[in-house]
């Protein structure tokens, strides 16, 4: 039996969107071409759930792919990797031709964005060099190939953030976007916040959570700015290792100067909404929609949601291999959108009319019933983390044929073969040892009677 998730195809359309949804799907490679079980590709999905146009990574010259931007005058500019390099494709969205791409020599690069004059801001993650993170962001001229600005983490954090700046991966930086000029909001996942970074002063002038402060964020991906009542910023971003999405609001705003100078970094922020705590899996994408609606790339659960500000989802897409980014082009790049404040819709829901809904709570996998069952037991919090942990990497790696509880089961039986077999030849080293010994004089004797 097939056990991948479903192909590609709507599984709610209550109600229709205004126009098409593009979809990046991250996939999965083997040696630096995608897996044709798990395959990187690009999707345009008309309102009504029918395929228009797919674009696999192969063809694009991409292993993975991650953000898609729409561009005013409707192309995409997409963000791939290939071994060594990040891909940076400008695309007609009708035609899918490449209208021009630039190959930088990173290793490993989430997103991009074009600034106005045309140039890209590149989150720049995984760039360790001599044990010292050089994890930054950075504008790329196009036109003279140079870095014309350039901010790194380590001239802003404490060594000590997270698994200190000698680590391969010590930001993690997997967002960045343009709030106004001169101002890009950023999200370092692996230390837990949202930031924003004035360009003219290099002054980091807004910041939601704090390392290890799971409470606010864990590890979140592609958040967005948006404005409430009175100037108050906000911000909706995906939580992703809370498995849910949140909107803060800040406890100030200036409806003229939302992003100030003054602005403290210490802002004091309420959280307003909540959605899907518990019924997501790593979401990694959240935008409000003009509607009030918001987008939500739901990632292990392979599917894209539209969710009501009450949480009913009215349109959904089953979209495998690990979605990464959703965007609907009509709207263009990050719509300033209603905050849920502004519709008096402040709160945590659950999701309803979800595909998996009643399932997930009918029949969870086996990881999850043991991640309940242990969290009740003294320091259960240490093999409930670990097994939430194994249920975000075993997709990576669990063949399609093969059932997630069966799949678990039989790393089970690994481990624990690898380990009794250690453990059965630590008790026998010495027999062991004395037997080769015996073998090896047994040979020497041999030999010198010859």
């Amino acid at each position: 039996m097939n056990y991948s998730p479903p192909s590609v195809q709507p599984t709610v359309v209550e109600r229709e969107p205004a126009d098409s949804t593009i979809i990046s799907i991250q996939g999965y490679n083997i040696g630096g071409s995608s897996n044709p079980n798990k395959p990187a590709r690009q999707l345009s999905i008309a309102p009504n759930g029918s395929l228009q146009w797919s674009a696999d990574g192969n063809r694009l010259d991409v292993s993975w792919f991650y953000d898609v931007d729409p561009l005013p005058d409707g192309d995409l500019l997409i963000v791939g990797t290939h071994p060594g390099q990040t891909r940076v494709l400008r695309v007609d969205q009708e035609t899918r031709r490449v209208k021009w791409s630039e190959t930088l020599p990173l290793h490993d690069t989430h997103d991009v964005t074009l600034t106005e004059d045309g140039n890209l801001l590149v989150a720049n993650m995984r760039n360790t060099e001599n044990s010292t993170s050089n994890d930054r962001l950075f504008v790329y001229n196009r036109t003279t190939d140079e870095i014309e600005w350039e901010w790194l983490f380590r001239d802003h954090y404490p060594n000590t953030t997270d698994n200190g700046n000698s680590a391969s991966d010590w930001s993690h930086v997997n967002d960045v976007d343009i709030v106004s000029p001169g101002l890009y909001m950023i999200s370092p996942r692996n230390f837990d916040q949202v930031i924003v970074v004035n360009r003219s002063t290099n002054d980091v002038v807004m910041q939601l959570g704090s390392d290890d402060n799971h409470s606010v964020l864990n590890e979140q991906h592609n958040p967005a700015y948006l404005q409430g009542p009175n100037g108050t910023p906000t911000i909706l971003v995906a939580d992703s290792e809370n498995d849910r999405v949140v909107e803060y609001a800040c406890d100030r705003g200036d409806p003229d100067h939302p992003l100030d100078g003054d602005m403290k970094p210490n802002c004091d922020w309420n959280l307003t909404w909540e959605v899907g705590v518990d019924q997501l899996s790593w979401p990694r994408d959240a935008d409000r929609l003009p509607n009030g609606n918001t987008l939500v790339v739901d990632t292990l659960k392979h599917r894209v949601l539209e969710i009501t500000p009450k949480g009913n989802v009215v349109w959904e897409y089953s979209a495998p291999w690990l979605p990464y980014d959703a965007e609907r082009p009509v709207h263009g790049h990050e719509p300033s959108s209603p905050t849920m404040q502004e519709l008096n819709s402040s709160g945590s829901y659950a999701l309803t009319n979800g595909s998996d809904v009643e399932s997930k709570i009918a029949d969870p996998q086996l990881t999850d019933r043991l991640e309940a069952t242990v969290m009740k037991l003294p320091g259960g919090e240490i093999p409930a983390a670990a097994l939430d942990r194994y249920s975000k990497v075993a997709p990576w790696i669990q063949p399609i044929w093969l059932g997630p509880d069966a799949f678990f089961l039989l790393s089970c039986g690994i481990l624990i073969s690898l380990g009794w077999g250690g453990y059965e030849l630590v008790l026998a080293r010495r027999r062991i040892i004395g037997a080769l010994r015996s073998r090896l004089v047994d040979q020497s004797d041999s030999s010198s009677q010859q």
